[in-house]
């Protein structure tokens, strides 16, 4: 009788023991290794991302972001919202972020980054893919942001000019056709700059406007006879179709030069660009700068992209009709 009551006094004596083991089991799951939930929450991070549209050059940033951030070690929770083209979602997915506090917001275009600072002048906000910063009044100075916000730009001071010189020196052309939407800030700008470098040439410019991407086929057809090559700059709505524009280009062997190096990928002929997955990547860098050391967007300047170049696209050449030089073997990289 005894030793049954022994028994019984072990068997619950373990029972305890295992009670105690499993509970500290489930501390350790929810706080990812740690036991401490305040430890977790200054180690884990929650960033909100929001980008206009879905594009091969948009994505890659956003990819070189989370790169970055995944590299730096950080324990990162994203919210991915795309707003399709759309400015209310655009503003409605900015006024969620700050409604919900998240971290840090990551916005991917310029339109996503002008709708994030109208909604919080408080949470940190990283932007990349954007043209003009200073223009569009998102920051005071490249050199000190100021307010909650900074980030990489998809300009390079050079591209624009550089691409009008290789069509001037290298194209008999007297007519450049443009695509673009007059309701984005970005592309705006940088047709200004297209006019500026336009103005030490004998060529002029023919402009083809588009409010959605469903106008961007008949805009790139009405260019048909009106320019002798076309000139697509980052504008989102008309990447985002882009293969409409190719196809124009492709059916009447009309020259098709572009804005970022993923466009020369999917068929464009030639761009001076860079890639958007480093731009991410640097913008990926800052944010893990606020997060992790607890800098200030203002500290931190808004950067250029890097590593400048001229990419044509062989097959691309072929399809338009375009002899490759010899001499452009020395100006360019070349993709098939």
């Amino acid at each position: 009788m005894l030793e049954n009551l022994k028994s019984i006094k072990s068997i619950a004596a373990a029972g305890v023991m295992g009670a105690v083991l499993l509970s500290g089991c489930g501390s350790e799951s929810s706080n990812g290794g740690t036991d401490s939930s305040d430890t977790e929450k200054e180690d884990s991070y929650k960033v909100g991302i929001t980008q206009i549209v879905e594009h091969p050059s948009l994505d890659a940033a956003l990819e070189g972001f989370k790169k970055a951030l995944e590299q730096e070690g950080l324990e990162v929770s994203y919210d991915v919202q795309i707003a399709q083209g759309d400015q209310n979602n655009n503003q409605s997915i900015a006024n969620n972020f700050a409604g919900d506090g998240v971290d840090l917001i990551f916005a991917n275009s310029t339109p996503s980054a002008l709708s994030a600072l109208n909604a919080t002048k408080e949470i940190p906000i990283v932007f990349t893919s954007v043209t003009d910063p200073v223009g569009v009044q998102l920051v005071k100075s490249m050199e000190v942001p100021d307010g909650n916000i900074t980030g990489t730009t998809d300009t390079h001071p050079d591209a624009i000019p550089n691409m009008i010189t290789f069509i001037d020196e290298q194209f008999d052309a007297r007519t450049v056709g443009v695509i673009y939407n007059s309701g984005e800030q970005n592309s705006e700008v940088q047709i200004e700059k297209v006019k500026e470098a336009l103005s030490g040439t004998d060529m002029k410019l023919a402009e083809a406007t588009v409010s959605n991407s469903s106008e961007v086929k008949q805009a790139a057809e009405s260019l048909v006879g009106k320019a002798d090559v076309i000139y697509i700059i980052t504008d989102n709505t008309v990447v985002s179709a882009l293969e409409s524009v190719i196809q124009v280009s492709n059916d009447i062997d009309i020259p098709l030069f572009v804005g970022e190096l993923d466009s020369v990928e999917r068929g464009g002929f030639a761009a001076y660009g860079f890639d958007y997955e480093d731009i991410g990547y640097e913008a990926g860098e800052m944010a893990a700068q606020i997060l992790k050391e607890g800098k200030k967007p203002s500290e931190l300047p808004v950067q250029y992209p890097q590593n400048l170049k001229l990419v044509i696209n062989k097959k691309a050449a072929e399809e338009m009709g375009i002899e490759l030089k010899e001499e452009w073997n020395d100006l360019a990289e070349f993709v098939e």
